[in-house]
């Protein structure tokens, strides 16, 4: 086993991260063009409410993910930036303004996803069939993928969501198995291997992420792998995982870019089609190449 560096963060302050988690701040003339475009429709994206590090360089190249359900989330997660508590009722115009944004911002390949919305019977699936048809109308060359969260064993509402012509779904494990207590306390890690190969049986090109540096080992990183690639997995995506606010899980660890290189090596010869994988790299970053 290759052993490369890790920072733990006894060692580093939390202001003072490794200089291969330094990122551009948001300006330019394409970023100013998606901020205003988003701010006058009056939509939410993820870029924005799960600080997201890579948003000055995706909003500067004129793309960004679209985040649909409101932006008030009923699960509490402990990793994500995204407000938890009583959405709410969702918006049936959002569909419409989406897809005319998406339009109007020329998006080749476009990537939405949507909060938790567990107090609806069909956790929201209307209103992501409504907007990926919508979408298609409006933008038929264009090419969706959609973060669909966990539908808490709903599969008739998964169908709703996924059967609307997006060619890529994506559900994120978050984490390795032994943390989904900590990390996503409402959801569960069988669910989700589930889910993921329900969509594949569906016939959809299937993607998932996971944040490292909460403390999970490699083996237990590698058992996931196998896990996803049990139960359809295309795509994977490996981020380093970064505290929102001090209300949120400390991060344990730093990976080094030569480990994350490592992990996509790994990933690849375990039979997975596609590995994003590096400190920075998120569920949508270079979305457009998953297709």
């Amino acid at each position: 086993m290759i052993e490369l560096p890790v920072i733990p963060t006894t060692e580093i302050k939390r202001a003072n991260r490794p200089d291969w988690l330094r990122v551009k701040l948001p300006v330019g003339k394409e970023y100013a063009s998606v901020r205003k475009i988003v701010d006058e429709n009056k939509l939410h994206t993820i870029c924005e409410s799960g600080n997201c590090p890579n948003m000055g360089e995706c909003w500067g190249a004129g793309t960004a993910t679209f985040m649909i359900l409101g932006n008030i989330c009923t699960r509490s997660c402990s990793f994500c930036a995204v407000a938890t508590g009583k959405p709410n009722e969702y918006d049936t115009d959002e569909p419409r303004r989406v897809a005319e944004a998406i339009k109007l911002m020329k998006v080749k390949h476009a990537v939405i996803t949507s909060v938790n919305r567990d107090e609806l019977a069909d956790r929201g699936a209307s209103i992501w069939h409504d907007t990926i048809k919508q979408i298609k109308e409006l933008s038929p060359t264009t090419t969706i993928e959609t973060l669909i969260p966990d539908v808490k064993g709903n599969w008739d509402a998964l169908i709703t969501m996924i059967s609307a012509g997006q060619e890529v779904v994506s559900h994120n494990m978050e984490t390795v198995s032994r943390l989904y207590r900590m990390v996503r306390p409402q959801a569960k890690y069988e669910r989700s291997l589930e889910q993921i190969k329900r969509i594949k049986d569906y016939g959809k090109r299937t993607k998932s992420g996971i944040m490292l540096g909460l403390g999970e080992t490699d083996e237990e990183l590698f058992q996931a792998m196998d896990d996803l690639v049990a139960n359809g997995l295309d795509v994977l995506t490996l981020g380093q995982y970064l505290q929102p606010t001090k209300m949120h899980l400390e991060v344990k660890e730093f990976i080094h870019p030569d480990k994350f290189a490592h992990y996509k090596e790994v990933g690849l010869q375990k039979g997975l089609r596609y590995v994003e994988s590096g400190p920075l790299v998120r569920s949508s970053y270079h979305a457009e190449k998953h297709i």
